[in-house]
C-alpha cells in the first residue's frame, strides 16, 4: 500500500508539486516581499523577521500535506479501488497506513525544502542537539496528528473536490488565524482570543522557542503535545470507523 501511495505520487505530480512548493512561495513572499515591513511594525532593528516566520511556516507546510492526502483517500473510495482490496489477501488497516505513511514521507521532505531554503535566505535556528530532537519529535507528531485527520475528513467526503475543501481550515485558516506572520499580541481582541486557544499556536510558539531561543511557556509544550494526541486518537478511530463503515456495504 505504500508503495502504491508513493507510485501515485509520481505519477500525478502535479498535487505534490504544490505540496512542496506553497510553503516555500510563502516564505519568499513574506520573507522577501513584506519582511522589512514586517519587521519594522513588529520589533524594530533588533528583529529578525525570518527567524520568527519560518517556525511558523512550518506548520503551514504540514497543513498543506492534509489536501493530497484527503483528496488521495477520497478517490480511493469513490472510485471503487476499495471494493477490490476486499476481495485480495491484504489487511484491511495497511489501506489506510499506506495513505498515512506516503503523506507523511512527502510532508517531511516538505518540511525539509523549507528550513533548506529559509537557511540559504538567513534563517539562523540557535537550536542545540537536544532541541532539534525535541523540535523534530513535534513537528512529526504533529504531521501524524494532521494526516489522520486528512484520511478521516477524506472517507466522509462525497467527492474529492469536496474533500479538497474540508481541509482547508487545516492549510489556510488555522495558519493565518495563529502566531504564524505576527504576535498575537497585534491582533483585535476578538481574534486574538482565536489565535490564543486555538491548536496551531502552541505549537508553533514551543516550536520557535526550541529553534531560535524565544520565550516560550511549559504550557505551551503541554498543550502542543497533547493537541497532538487528542488529534491523532481521534483522526485514528474515526478514520477507522468511517472505513470499516464504508468497506461493510
Amino acid at each position: 500500500m505504500l508503495r502504491r501511495n508513493l507510485r501515485h505520487q509520481q505519477r500525478y505530480p502535479g498535487m505534490t508539486l504544490s505540496t512542496l512548493i506553497s510553503p516555500v512561495i510563502m516564505l519568499l513572499l513574506f520573507g522577501l516581499v513584506f519582511g522589512k515591513t514586517f519587521q519594522a511594525g513588529i520589533g524594530g532593528a533588533g528583529f529578525d523577521y525570518l527567524d520568527f516566520l519560518v517556525p511558523g511556516l512550518l506548520l503551514v507546510t504540514l497543513g498543506s500535506g492534509t489536501v493530497p492526502t484527503a483528496v488521495a483517500v477520497c478517490t480511493d473510495m469513490t472510485e471503487g479501488i476499495v471494493a477490490r482490496f476486499r476481495t485480495m489477501a491484504i489487511f484491511r488497516p495497511s489501506v489506510l497506513s499506506g495513505h498515512v505513511i506516503g503523506s507523511l514521507l512527502q510532508t517531511l521532505v516538505s518540511v525539509a525544502l523549507l528550513i533548506g531554503v529559509g537557511l540559504l535566505m538567513g534563517f539562523r535556528p540557535t537550536a542545540s542537539f537536544g532541541e532539534w530532537l525535541l523540535a523534530t519529535a513535534l513537528i512529526v507528531g504533529t504531521a501524524v496528528a494532521l494526516t489522520w485527520l486528512a484520511v478521516a475528513l477524506g472517507l466522509t467526503s462525497k467527492t474529492p473536490e469536496a474533500a479538497s475543501n474540508v481541509v482547508l481550515p487545516f492549510s489556510l485558516i488555522l495558519p493565518f488565524l495563529s502566531s504564524t506572520f505576527v504576535p498575537i499580541e497585534s491582533m483585535p481582541s476578538g481574534i486574538r482570543w482565536f489565535a490564543e486557544y486555538q491548536p496551531y499556536t502552541p505549537i508553533i510558539e514551543t516550536l520557535r522557542g526550541l529553534l531560535i531561543g524565544t520565550p516560550y511557556s511549559a504550557s505551551d509544550a503541554w498543550l502542543a503535545a497533547v493537541w497532538c494526541v487528542v488529534v491523532t486518537l481521534g483522526g485514528y478511530f474515526w478514520s477507522r470507523r468511517s472505513y470499516n463503515r464504508g468497506t461493510a456495504a
